[in-house]
């Protein structure tokens, strides 16, 4: 197998170090816009001779199926933020390579009734070319990171060993996460963060389909694994709640984030002042007159989530919660992937949230490689068994746990 990486930030500097201890592989190309940061997610690795770095702008299709062609790769692992994933999707495409997400294209809300009914949804454009991808024998495997990901694994499980009937399908996700010297900082990319808080979250029901609700709606307290606690948790939109129900037969399917309260007022007011926008606005600059992003200029504002390792302290968790029935009776599980920031810094110098999502596509990348997992068209994780996924990830050293509820 020969990858091309693209995409060398927070989680892209992760699935390195990870993939650099497993030998499934014969090379990893690490590409970026900024060539300093894929050079120095290779220098990293000392002298690993199946790293290499290129330069790369994700938005340009031909010149990432240039490099795929260059560098004979047969996959294409985006490590980038979702704006680029059609681009990437169709470059992967056209190379004949296998390619794999995290995160899904972009929705857009519905125009007339944005917390009724779903406009362009989560993953849609992907989707719709799904067909043409089957019939030349290509496979796209769509939301493999951790939630989408390992997630979207659980939930297959769950299907296949634990429940004869599934009632709901929730995934809910809390940490007790704390970072030194800063009342605000995210651990994970803002841009994606505003996207999929801000959006209206989508949920799923037999008989009605997906639809729509407010943002941050249906409040409730989960009581998360190995000593996180209660944390109040939202809708928030999800791709989970767009692949789960494609593969997994459940009455309802949910996706709830535990953002906390400080947090939700946070993104509202960003909300309020339209710096949650993408549409460029114009400001003064010193040479005249420039255009700029609003939401790219409150990420530049905040710490890049991967240099705060050294400052964050806690766990973080992700998990799937399933109520159904088991032989005849009512059984309620909530399976889980705790990662302790204290350990996947001293372990592999990435800070836990990143590293708990880079760790699946790398799994997902040897299943592929051994050939657990194979397959054609646009797949989600549900779309293939999930025990050897889950023991590969404890092998990885990484186990998993399930609660009974």
């Amino acid at each position: 197998m020969r990858v091309l990486l693209v995409g060398a930030g927070g989680v892209g500097g992760a699935i390195t170090r990870i993939a650099a201890r497993r030998p499934f592989f014969e090379a990893m190309v690490v590409a970026d816009y900024d060539p300093a940061r894929a050079e120095a997610a290779v220098a990293a690795l000392d002298g690993d001779p199946r790293f290499t770095a290129e330069q790369v702008d994700a938005g340009d299709e031909a010149a990432v199926t240039r490099l795929l062609a260059w560098h004979r790769c047969d996959v294409l692992l985006n490590a980038t933020d979702p704006r680029f994933v059609m681009p990437l999707f169709r470059a992967a495409r056209a190379a004949g390579a296998t390619y794999v997400d995290m995160a899904m294209s972009l929705s857009r809300p519905h125009a007339e009734r944005p917390y009724e009914e779903c406009g362009v949804k989560l993953g849609d454009e992907q989707f719709a070319q799904a067909a043409d991808w089957e019939k030349e024998g290509l496979l796209a495997l769509v939301g493999m990171g951790v939630e989408p990901g390992l997630s979207d694994v659980f939930a297959r499980h769950a299907a296949d060993e634990l429940f004869d009937e599934i009632e709901e399908i929730g995934i809910r996700d809390g940490a007790n996460l704390t970072v030194d010297g800063y009342d605000f900082a995210p651990s994970f990319s803002i841009w994606t963060t505003i996207e999929e808080c801000l959006n209206p979250p989508v949920v799923f029901e037999t008989g009605k389909g997906w639809f729509t609700t407010e943002p941050f709606s249906e409040p409730e307290v989960f009581d998360f694994p190995e000593g996180i606690g209660p944390v109040e948790c939202v809708n928030v939109e999800h791709e989970e709640v767009l692949l789960v129900p494609r593969w997994v037969d459940a009455r309802r399917v949910t996706f709830k984030y535990g953002l906390g309260r400080e947090f939700v007022e946070t993104l509202k007011t960003l909300h309020l002042l339209g710096l949650d926008r993408t549409d460029p606005v114009t400001v003064p600059g010193t040479d005249g007159p420039v255009q700029v992003s609003p939401r790219d200029v409150v990420a530049a504002c905040l710490p890049d989530p991967a240099t705060l390792g050294e400052r964050m302290h806690g766990k973080t968790c992700a998990g799937t919660w399933v109520r159904g029935v088991k032989d005849g009776e009512p059984r309620e599980v909530y399976l889980y992937h705790v990662v302790d920031n204290q350990w996947s810094m001293t372990e592999y110098g990435s800070q836990a949230v990143v590293w708990q999502t880079a760790v699946n596509p790398v799994v997902a990348l040897e299943l592929l490689a051994t050939g657990a997992w194979s397959g054609a068209g646009v797949l989600g994780p549900e779309a293939f068994p999930a025990r050897p996924f889950l023991d590969l990830l404890t092998d990885y050293g990484s186990p998993w746990g399930m609660r009974e509820q």
